[in-house]
């Protein structure tokens, strides 16, 4: 099953019995809540789910973007109307980081069919889509998460993954090479990472995802095969995200570890690298 669907495919999925649940994820790091864009306009159907309430958990010492709770998570989705025989889509407005995320924490907990909205709303809307303001009130889902569908890395495995396999380092490569860091305390990066920016996922300039066989030849140039153990993390555990989501276009199977530089740099016994990444 292909991770992310063009707007051109949703739009044909929704005119049919079986149509896809849709989950509107629309967030901006630091900036405020979607939910307002959401009500100005969204893709008709699709229900508003709040990053950071309901597929997160309260900043602590896990990073600023923990896993959520289950039964926080469970009720979000089902009240979205998530069911496990039904197909899911994901959008957010573009960037395509928050619907990472939702894609993710389904796959993650075992959810069989989602995907994301190549594009976001930016692509449904270039291709003629229509915009609804309507509150979608779907029948109350019956999704039971069971976590395990996707891997997951916690700190000690983020390092060991950098020691013998491939760890992808998905933020700016300054923030990486510890030139700048605006929101962590420390600057660097974890030892044996390799940087990969999230924004080199997608064709220049845009938000839609390059094709597998670049995406494809981009990963193997950082050594991210399918036949190598790779894990990806970010700041917080959203752009990694996209990240694991990229790399499963281009059929290699990686790990997220959610806690990412966040989680990492907040424990001044873990080790930190700066510069440029190893030759």
């Amino acid at each position: 099953m292909n991770a992310i669907i063009t707007a051109t495919e949703l739009a044909s999925e929704l005119d049919r019995p079986t149509a896809p649940v849709l989950l509107d994820v629309r967030y901006q790091m630091g900036g405020p809540p979607g939910r307002p864009e959401y009500e100005a306009g969204h893709v008709p159907g699709a229900v508003y789910v709040d990053l950071e309430s309901e597929l997160a958990s309260p900043p602590g010492p896990g990073g600023r973007h923990p896993l959520p709770d289950l039964d926080v998570f469970t009720e979000a989705m089902r009240a979205a109307g998530v069911r496990a025989d039904r197909p899911v889509v994901v959008y957010d407005g573009g960037q395509g980081w928050a619907a990472a995320r939702a894609w993710w924490l389904l796959r993650w907990t075992g959810h069989p069919d989602v995907r994301v909205l190549d594009g976001g709303l930016v692509a449904w809307e270039a291709a003629g889509g229509a915009l609804s303001v309507d509150q979608s009130t779907p029948r109350e889902g019956d999704f039971t998460p069971v976590p395990g569908g996707l891997a997951l890395l916690r700190a000690d495995d983020a390092a060991a993954v950098a020691r013998r396999g491939v760890l992808l380092d998905a933020r700016a490569a300054e923030r990486y090479r510890g030139e700048v860091e605006p929101i962590d305390k420390v600057a660097g990066h974890i030892p044996g990472a390799v940087s990969a920016p999230t924004t080199e996922n997608v064709v220049e300039g845009g938000t839609v995802f390059r094709d597998a066989s670049e995406l494809a030849e981009r990963f193997a140039a950082l050594g991210a095969t399918p036949k190598a153990e790779v894990g990806v993390y970010c700041g917080s555990g959203v752009s990694a995200a996209h990240q694991v989501l990229a790399l499963a276009v281009a059929g290699v199977p990686a790990a997220l570890y959610v806690g990412s530089w966040s989680e990492w740099s907040a424990d001044p016994a873990r080790p930190v690298a700066t510069g440029p990444q190893p030759g």
